[in-house]
């Protein structure tokens, strides 16, 4: 693993666009891991910088010539096709993003390339947001917004979140992240998980087999799973028409999760409370896209757990944590399992 003695990071950016992540300039600032920022994050480990190199590139700007000797990559997405044959000496790639669905499936990756993933980066920003927008639901301001849109004064009463029950599926570091701020306030919240493990913040866990058992419960439902064949369409029909006509539902996962065209219907006819929806397979929403009329649904722009100006910083701090490891050839934190897509 060298080059001139030393490990070889490439580092791929991408430039904001329409349809693509980042999807605008103001992300393409945000998630843009710049000369500065790699030499900052290895300031204070001499050893460690005496080992690397590294290259920064944009998009596929240099990418083939470059990944053609490289050990590590850093990046969002890449070219998966022939990736042994354009990489041999590719032994990692760290995603800098926590959902690696874009990545699905995972038939590309040989034996020994490890995958890592930046889950956990987004966590206290994740839980500020979850804690907003508990509380948005709670006071009806979907509702009120919608009412403003319209101008009709209408005195929409709330009380505290204290005894209202939370089904939160998805219990991850975004999810648990909600839960650990919410919990204080009194809330019940009910984890939804793969194995019914133990979450801080819940007051119990089920497994996921036992969803339609607790989504009846729910005054809130809170979602943030990330994008795997078996999350696709989960809260299906079926399963919305299981939830309380007082319910609002919050989406911080992935929009695959969630039929958007029935909890559209739904709202459209009062049989939700509202939903605040901060992702979709397509962004930026497109302007004549039928979300931005559907009445008591906020919707947000993908930022529900990406930190402003502070998230390189935090990536590139988990890198090196993960980097030191590899160099020890143990195991890194944040290995994604491909079977499982996460």
């Amino acid at each position: 693993m060298t080059f001139n003695n030393k490990i070889k990071v490439h580092i791929k950016n991408n430039r904001g666009r329409p349809g693509k992540f980042p999807c605008d300039l103001e992300g393409e600032k945000n998630f843009t891991i710049t000369k500065k920022h790699f030499e900052n994050a290895l300031k204070n480990e001499p050893e460690l910088k005496k080992k690397i190199d590294f290259f920064i590139d944009w998009d596929e700007d240099n990418f083939n010539s470059s990944i053609s000797n490289s050990d590590i990559l850093l990046t969002y997405d890449f070219p998966i096709s022939n990736l042994k044959k354009n990489a041999p000496k590719l032994k990692w790639i760290h995603c800098t993003a926590a959902g690696v669905e874009h990545l699905y499936p995972f038939n590309w990756v040989y034996k020994g390339l490890k995958i890592t993933n930046s889950s956990g980066v987004h966590s206290e920003k994740a839980g500020e947001y979850g804690l907003m927008s508990v509380l948005m639901l709670q006071n009806h301001i979907p509702k009120i917004f919608t009412n403003q849109n319209y101008r009709k004064y209408v005195s929409l009463f709330s009380n505290p979140i204290k005894g209202k029950n939370i089904v939160l599926v998805g219990t991850g570091s975004l999810g648990s992240s909600m839960a650990k701020i919410v919990h204080p306030l009194g809330a019940n919240i009910i984890g939804v998980n793969k194995r019914g493990k133990p979450v801080a913040g819940c007051s119990k866990v089920v497994k996921i087999d036992k969803i339609d058992r607790v989504l009846p419960l729910a005054d809130i439902l809170y979602l943030a799973l990330p994008e795997t064949p078996q999350t696709k369409n989960l809260i299906n029909k079926k399963r919305l028409n299981l939830l309380k006509k007082t319910c609002g539902i919050v989406n911080i996962g992935r929009q695959s999760v969630l039929d958007y065209e029935i909890l559209c219907k739904k709202l459209i006819k009062n049989e939700l409370a509202g939903a605040i929806l901060d992702v979709f397979n397509q962004e930026p929403i497109e302007k004549k896209s039928k979300f931005w009329k559907i009445p008591n649904l906020i919707i947000t722009p993908h930022v529900s757990s990406d930190d402003h100006g502070n998230y390189i910083e935090k990536t590139l701090s988990l890198f090196i944590k993960n980097l030191k490891l590899f160099l020890k050839k143990k195991k890194m934190i944040t290995e994604i399992d491909i079977n499982l897509g996460y």
